[in-house]
């Protein structure tokens, strides 16, 4: 090996691991001051026998949404329980007070806001079939990840 390719290796190499640390940065900044929305969960089924305990995720909202557009914004406003009730869909971040936005996106024929399945502990899914909301934080740009699930009193489920 040239020397000229070590150096070329090496400066992929933290170009890679600068790009993966930017973005853990930026997820643990959103879990950290985001906005707490609940999201009314869809029932779906929650098991999978290849891929261990987890529940796939479904979201009331984005029955509202229906096919409309391939990916923009959803509009919400949220009540006194951090409960989102959806408002409109529109293309931009713009909004009145009291409304924040979630961005979403189709993959493969599917509308999602990004967390389409919840991972668990093996042998702790009875505690989790019961969950009725999913809790995210949410950013000003739209930007959100799922914290965890909660009960129907808006209790994080642990």
């Amino acid at each position: 090996m040239s020397k000229k390719y070590k150096i070329v290796l090496a400066a992929n190499l933290i170009l890679v691991l600068a790009f993966f640390a930017f973005s853990v940065m930026q997820k643990e900044t959103l879990i950290a001051k985001g906005t707490e929305i609940l999201l009314r969960l869809a029932p779906v089924d929650p098991r999978s026998l290849m891929q261990g305990d987890y529940m796939a995720l479904d979201y009331e909202i984005m029955r509202e949404i229906g096919y409309k557009s391939k990916s923009g914004y959803i509009v919400v406003k949220v009540d006194g329980d951090r409960v989102a009730e959806f408002v409109r869909i529109q293309d931009d971040k713009d909004v009145n007070d009291g409304e924040f936005i979630i961005r979403y996106k189709r993959n493969s024929g599917r509308l999602s806001v990004g967390a389409d399945n919840y991972f668990f502990q093996e042998g702790s899914a009875k505690k989790f079939e019961n969950a009725k909301y999913g809790l995210l934080k949410v950013d000003s740009d739209g930007n959100s990840i799922l914290v965890g699930l909660c009960d129907e009193n808006g209790r994080l489920i642990e």
